[in-house]
């Protein structure tokens, strides 16, 4: 039976359904791309509606050709980032048998088959972040693992996922306050990095974000009887009850360094707060979580809904306090510093942020109905 999701996730996709035709990401391969297919497609799944499959369809098929290979991608990129729009394909080669999906997949793969690796086997961010380790890239590819794995019966992908899940998180977690630094140098090479830890300075909202989604999407997949799926499950309810401690309680909202609360231009951030919203309640509906972190989830939910949810005479959604991004390290470089996190730019219906607000909402109203 297919629920019936009401206002908020569905007033607000098919606005951006609209309006995204027009975006610049549109036309490249992109992991922004991959956010809001991923939101369309928990919507199509539960509700049945068409017009968010076809819209699925038209976006993946700018890029995927009659022999499987993909416009504006390169596998010898190795950039992690680059797998997340890839997570589309199972649900075209599903309903549509298509064969140019499955081997546009099986490209995927043949980047993520080479991607360099640390000395542990943690997969690097990108090719050009040598021995780096972030969390972002955890979900840009490790849900992708582990459905791969299950759509074609490799089993050995549910072991790389699992390990990459383990390993970043025995890496960047502060031992302190339970809470994950955004990234780890294996080298101790990078400015950024800790002499003692390899850890980058700060813990940034998105990041712990990008790194409970990818747990709760893996677990989708990653096989009950796996011998490492109760150690996920537990780490994540350990990192849950950290986020608990660093929740404002007058608003229910994450703010954008979750290590910094209450200082100076550390505003409270939508993407970071909706990514916790969709990650707790998910994860307590589907049994991984103790039932405390639904009421968690719910004053987040609301926290967005109140605070930075905005609509306008004609009825338009802004979704506002969204970090438009931050990475580590390039050129020019960014040096992970407190002053480098709140100088980066704050949009307003930022697709990485939209696409974890809908997916909120869609949790929140399973959660009620």
């Amino acid at each position: 039976m297919k629920e019936t999701l009401q206002f908020t996730p569905v007033r607000m996709a098919e606005q951006f359904m609209e309006s995204y035709r027009s975006h610049d990401l549109y036309s490249t391969w992109h992991y922004e791309n991959g956010c809001i297919l991923k939101a369309l497609e928990e919507l199509y799944t539960h509700t049945g509606e068409q017009k968010y499959f076809d819209y699925i369809q038209e976006l993946m098929d700018h890029f995927v050709q009659e022999d499987g290979t993909i416009r504006t991608y390169g596998v010898e990129e190795y950039n992690l980032d680059q797998i997340n729009q890839g997570k589309s394909l199972f649900l075209l080669l599903d309903k549509t048998g298509k064969e140019k999906y499955r081997q546009a997949a099986d490209l995927l793969m043949v980047q993520l088959k080479g991607q360099p690796r640390t000395s542990e086997g943690g997969f690097w961010h990108k090719k050009i972040y040598p021995f780096q380790m972030w969390l972002d890239g955890l979900y840009m590819a490790t849900p992708y693992l582990t459905q791969y794995g299950a759509v074609t019966g490799q089993d050995k992908w549910f072991d790389k996922a699992a390990l990459q899940l383990l390993l970043v998180e025995q890496r960047t977690r502060d031992p302190r306050s339970g809470l994950l630094y955004h990234a780890w140098d294996e080298s101790k090479e990078q400015r950024w990095s800790s002499g003692e830890t390899g850890c980058s300075p700060h813990v940034w909202s998105r990041a712990v974000g990008w790194y409970v989604m990818a747990v709760v999407d893996t677990l989708d997949y990653l096989p009950m009887d796996h011998e490492q799926r109760g150690q996920i499950v537990g780490i994540f309810e350990r990192l849950a009850n950290a986020l608990v401690h660093v929740q404002d309680q007058q608003t229910g909202l994450w703010p954008h360094l979750l290590d910094q609360p209450g200082r100076e231009r550390n505003y409270l951030e939508a993407s970071g707060t909706s990514m916790f919203v969709y990650a707790l309640a998910k994860g307590v509906r589907k049994g991984y979580l103790s039932g405390k972190f639904k009421s968690i989830a719910e004053k987040g939910y609301q926290g967005l809904l109140q605070h930075l949810l905005q609509t306008d005479r004609e009825g338009v959604l802004s979704l506002t306090q969204c970090n438009g991004g931050a990475g580590l390290g390039g050129s020019p470089y960014r040096d992970g510093s407190y002053e480098y996190y709140v100088t980066e730019s704050i949009r307003i219906n930022d697709p990485k942020s939209v696409a974890p607000f809908i997916l909120a909402g869609v949790e929140m109203e399973l959660a009620t109905s």
